[in-house]
């Protein structure tokens, strides 16, 4: 029987590996929902995980290393969205060179700052802090001690270990999708959104502006993508940027994005799976220990094991998911 410190470890690292898929996967619904396909989500992350090390190392401040690896990420996605938009190239030829070029934009910049190859190790360089929503609760004057007498401290404690204590991605992530479903599904903004990736002849003819709402999903992906990035370098245990640290995280966002359905509330659902998968191959060993059939399990059957369940996913449900019908399709105006 798992013990319930484990099962908390179980859910803490779910959450912590869901967080940059979560935020990778509500800004490639974004793009696609404006008909632009960004298989650069990869790239995006890659560089922003390198300048947020690079620019907390140098600034010895890992806030100012999240502004940078969002910089970065609006510029790479403005670069791919310059090249699809306006210049009508093909959208996943696009976004395989920005892929190509972050990874070796990262590593040349590695060598020519730090002097480094692979590995850009920050050493005693700040982290990002890890954010108590249980101090927060229990501090609320009332509120605090009637939960605290409420609830057994066992509860309490279970709380704080899995949710209660995370870094700041986790807890922005589940911000941004209830922010990015109701933009979507619940103003104005997100009807323009949807109706230029569905018929941006249609928009066009109502007076929305296809370029800019287009440009606006772009940029919205390539934001969140490069705070994704962040939190994988600079995050409490991080040990900084080492070349493939990102190890196919953009390419399953883009699968929990697909298999949500390209809503953000769908692609949460996916993240939290994908990130169950992860967290259950890295902590294996100290939850499921016990049972026999792990004694057979080959550790690496184990790594693989998030990848397959992303394959599973996109084998079962890619073909019943329909994605906005102006996707991948360059707009020509008629003005």
């Amino acid at each position: 029987m798992i013990e319930t410190t484990a099962l908390a470890a179980l859910i803490y690292y779910m959450l912590r590996n869901a967080a940059p898929l979560m935020l990778t996967a509500v800004g490639g619904t974004f793009t696609e929902r404006t008909g632009v396909i960004n298989i650069a989500l990869e790239g995006i992350m890659t560089v922003g995980a390198f300048f947020a090390a690079a620019v907390t190392m140098l600034t010895n401040n890992a806030w100012l290393g999240v502004l940078a690896s969002v910089v970065t990420g609006l510029i790479i996605s403005y670069l791919h969205g310059l090249v699809c938009i306006r210049f009508k190239a093909n959208q996943v030829v696009s976004g395989v060179a920005i892929n190509i070029l972050a990874a070796g934009l990262t590593s040349f910049l590695m060598k020519a700052i730090f002097g480094s190859g692979g590995q850009l190790i920050m050493g005693d360089a700040p982290r990002l802090p890890v954010w108590s929503l249980t101090k927060l609760i229990l501090g609320i004057p009332g509120l605090g001690r009637l939960i605290q007498v409420a609830i057994p401290e066992n509860w309490i404690r279970f709380f704080d270990e899995s949710i209660g204590s995370q870094v700041p991605g986790v807890y922005i992530a589940f911000i941004v999708v209830i922010i990015a479903q109701i933009i979507l599904f619940k103003t104005p903004l997100g009807l323009r959104i949807r109706a230029v990736g569905e018929h941006p002849r249609a928009a066009d003819t109502l007076g929305v502006n296809v370029p800019q709402m287009r440009y606006i999903g772009v940029l919205c992906s390539g934001l969140l993508a490069g705070f994704a990035g962040s939190i994988l370098s600079i995050s409490p245990g991080a040990s900084g940027f080492m070349v493939g640290m990102v190890a196919g995280r953009g390419f399953i966002a883009l699968a929990a994005m697909i298999f949500g359905k390209w809503t953000p509330v769908g692609a949460m659902g996916a993240c939290l799976l994908f990130g169950l998968s992860e967290a259950v191959r890295v902590s294996a060993s100290v939850i499921l220990r016990d049972l026999p059939w792990m004694q057979v399990i080959p550790s690496q059957l184990l790594a693989l094991l998030p990848y397959i369940v992303t394959m599973l996913a996109l084998a079962g449900f890619v073909g019943r998911s329909t994605p906005p019908a102006a996707s991948g399709i360059p707009y020509e105006s008629e003005q």
